[in-house]
């Protein structure tokens, strides 16, 4: 099965007066049909800047980006549109961005499928469904100010999915919530993304994400620093239920990523404990590659090291972390 998403090498450049705003330089990304996709970062690492271009918002200076078949660096202006309006759903931290405030809950999730010129028996169906599937179809007649946070998000999901997108993308879509609220917008998405079938990416950070997606895509600097990858798919019920503290702990494996230059981003945790400075050296070993720091870097010897394999070492007890690093060719 071909990737829904293609990234590679994307570089955006953003330019302010005289300077030049590098926001990506270099990512690259996959992404599979009906995969459930979060994606952390700092402020400011390149995050939204990616989704903006995967939403058809906003064009990438350089490099490869294709959606669903569709290459968005070289669509015309036309068919870019149409794709932003008819393949993507967006759902955004603000509520001013959702939802119209004037209009009931029924009444912003049919606006767009008047737009597109859907028949009524069909919107008014469609409509139903989507305020169903969210839990809302009792609030249909309610306005903004008469819902909760939660409820407007929950509006907004359905908004997103008016017009059956193949893509969902959520900029922040827990931002304004409190925890518990968060978990089940969470897990709504989720639902969503098996009932229909939807590719969902997730810009957050919220640490939650984790147990609510399958692989959490971590971006630094403008490019994909690391991954983790669920090992046990019992997020479901946690979610829904609330139930953290009684529910067993998800098992992750975080992979570094190697881009197609060759690049990895060792995580600052594991530079600072390793002494790693500007510097390293690569030795092959049967187990893989070691990278160590350059003796006397950072006021430390060259004894450490941080040593890439390909699964656990056998003398390691099974309790010992449920973490482990490793590199990965992306």
């Amino acid at each position: 099965m071909d990737p829904f998403i293609v990234c590679e090498n994307l570089v955006k450049i953003y330019k302010v007066a005289e300077l030049e705003v590098v926001a990506l330089q270099g990512l690259d990304l996959m992404v599979q049909p009906g995969e459930l996709l979060g994606i952390v970062g700092t402020s400011g690492s390149g995050k939204s800047t990616l989704l903006n271009i995967l939403g058809g918002l906003d064009r990438p200076s350089a490099g490869h980006v294709v959606v669903n078949g569709r290459n968005l660096l070289k669509a015309p202006d036309g068919e870019l549109d149409a794709y932003r309006r008819r393949e993507v759903g967006f759902v955004w931290q603000q509520t001013a961005r959702n939802l119209i405030p004037y209009l009931s809950a029924q009444e912003n999730v049919a606006l767009p499928m008047t737009i597109a010129g859907m028949g009524w028996t069909e919107k008014r169906a469609w409509t139903k469904e989507l305020l169903e599937a969210v839990g809302l179809w009792e609030h249909r007649q309610h306005k903004l100010a008469q819902l909760s946070g939660g409820q407007q998000q929950r509006v907004a999901i359905a908004v997103a999915l008016a017009n059956k997108p193949s893509l969902l993308l959520g900029d922040e879509p827990t931002g304004e919530l409190d925890s518990t609220t968060a978990q089940e917008i969470l897990a709504l998405l989720r639902e969503m993304n098996g009932r229909y079938g939807l590719t969902t990416i997730i810009v957050t950070h919220d640490p939650q994400i984790a147990r609510a997606v399958d692989r959490v895509v971590t971006i630094r600097d403008g490019r994909t620093s690391s991954e983790t990858i669920k090992r046990v798919a019992d997020v479901e019920a946690a979610l829904a239920e609330n139930i953290e503290a009684s529910a067993p702990a998800p098992v992750y494996e975080e992979y570094v990523v190697v881009d197609n230059a060759g690049r990895l981003q060792i995580p600052p945790d594991l530079r600072e404990a390793s002494g790693i400075g500007d510097r390293v050296t690569l030795e092959a070993t049967e187990e893989g590659v070691l990278i160590k720091p350059v003796a006397g870097e950072n006021g430390r010897g060259g004894e450490t090291a941080v040593s890439s394999q390909t699964e656990p070492s056998s003398q390691e007890p099974a309790e010992k972390s449920s973490w482990w690093q490793r590199w990965r060719r992306g």
